[in-house]
């Protein structure tokens, strides 16, 4: 459904400055910008202890660290971390994704062409085909792939050695992942939504690579509005440099933020025009709520999966929209960043 959404999103030239997904375009962008080391990565402070520990014991050990899965929203560094992970233990990474594997003998191709101690990053590997996912679940755990050859009764089924390795998952929905899968994994991180401050460290770091001035009230600024997502911040970062230097004097300081920002829609608290048509609508049209989903999307002119996971999750999250048995129903804070005054009955529009 998410994929849907984003797709939907494309289709109407519509692609969103405060999305959390990139396609190609946007990861060739941000493939400059990534920290090297664990060291060199900003915020996740717990998730990376853990596998720093996890790492250095392996590599005093002098054998491959435990298998990885990185779990969160998207936009938050998974990648990242899987080309750290790498990068720390000496080795390659060998780059493949979960809709990338449709049969068994597609990962087999993969697995047989290992090397001792190579990482293998799969993303999105809660979208890995069954026959693909129970011939993984032998190879994490056995090293041993199991080729059939022949077909029919006649078919038989030759076992071949891997190399040890290192998987690393990565998923932005973890509970879709099959409880064997998820147990073979020696270690889990998940990691979580950065603050502010995290935002600023991100953004002077990327704008120091990028070899732009940025003031420190323009990476507040930034940082305010990027939905606690580092791959927002640094999209954000590059549109304010674009405004910078075709409008302004080059100086990325409080002013260019602000009239970049403006120009792109992204408002003070990082919403959009389909994050604040929904707000509207909730709010004008609707009186608050309760109202069901389609209806909400209709109204904004929008697909009711677009609504649903594209505007919804940060809206819910932040506190602007409530979900309830009868519908959806506008906050306190969603009528006061309208600037508009909730109706006396408000609080009765949360009850079932």
């Amino acid at each position: 459904m998410a994929e849907l959404a984003r797709d939907e999103e494309r289709d109407l030239g519509t692609e969103r400055l405060v999305t959390a997904s990139a396609d190609d375009v946007e990861r060739a962008a941000e493939a400059a910008l990534r920290p090297r080391r664990l060291d060199e990565f900003v915020g996740q402070h717990v998730v990376r202890e853990q596998l720093s520990l996890v790492l250095e014991a392996a590599t005093s050990r002098g054998a491959p660290p435990d298998h990885v899965l990185l779990s969160g929203p998207p936009g938050l560094g998974k990648t990242t971390l899987a080309m750290i992970v790498a990068a720390e233990l000496g080795s390659s990474l060998r780059v493949t994704s979960g809709p990338a594997i449709q049969h068994a003998g597609d990962l087999a191709a993969v697995l047989s062409s290992l090397e001792e101690g190579e990482v293998l990053f799969l993303d999105e590997i809660h979208r890995l085909a069954r026959p693909a996912e129970e011939l993984l679940y032998v190879a994490m755990e056995d090293f041993r792939v199991d080729v059939v050859v022949g077909k029919g009764a006649g078919a038989s089924a030759i076992p071949l050695a891997l190399p040890p390795f290192t998987v690393v998952g990565a998923t932005t929905r973890a509970g879709l992942l099959p409880a064997p899968l998820r147990d073979r994994f020696g270690f889990t991180g998940h990691l979580d939504y950065y603050s502010s401050s995290e935002l600023e460290k991100v953004l002077h770091r990327s704008a120091r690579l990028l070899d732009v001035p940025l003031a420190a009230d323009a990476a507040a600024e930034i940082a305010r509005r990027s939905r606690g997502t580092p791959r927002i911040a640094n999209r954000l970062l590059r549109r304010v440099r674009d405004w910078a230097q075709v409008r302004g004097d080059g100086r990325l300081d409080l002013a260019a933020a602000r009239a970049a920002l403006e120009v792109y829609e992204v408002d003070p608290i990082g919403l959009d025009r389909l994050d604040r048509a929904v707000l509207d609508a909730l709010c004008r049209r609707f009186g608050g709520g309760p109202v069901g989903l389609g209806t909400l999307a209709m109204t904004v002119g929008e697909e009711a999966e677009t609504v649903e996971t594209v505007a919804e999750p940060y809206l819910v999250r932040e506190g602007y929209v409530a979900r309830t048995p009868r519908g959806r129903v506008a906050t306190p804070a969603a009528w006061s960043h309208l600037g508009l005054e909730p109706p006396a009955d408000q609080p009765a529009l949360f009850r079932a």
